[in-house]
């Protein structure tokens, strides 16, 4: 077993993704994806600036997302345009916050 079906391995004892997650459509391609409602209120507990205006969290495998994600960025999830206000990788799993897009 190399290191990439290692990894693969071991995040699965973490998040299963495809057990616990849901098809959402990101920039027109449907995706498993994990809403935490949770987590991302344990985060704006911490009043963290821009993620207290956040809503929503999701966790994704990195490589079922755009390449070039980052903080700042629009992503259109599930048809709305969102700006990704954090986005952190980690042994291919990605945890990214989205806030709705207002057009004034």
């Amino acid at each position: 077993m190399g290191f990439k079906e290692m990894a693969a391995a071991d995040r699965a004892a973490f998040i299963d993704i495809d057990f616990f997650g849901s098809q959402h459509t990101v920039e027109g391609k449907k995706v498993t994806v994990v809403v935490d409602d949770d987590a991302l209120r344990q985060r704006q507990g911490s009043q963290e600036l821009t993620i207290a205006e956040s809503t929503l969290l999701f966790f994704a495998k990195t490589e079922d997302l755009p390449k070039g994600l980052s903080t700042g960025k629009t992503l259109n999830f599930d048809g709305k345009e969102c700006l990704v206000d954090d986005i952190a990788q980690n042994m291919g799993i990605a945890a990214v916050t989205l806030r709705q897009n207002r057009i004034s």
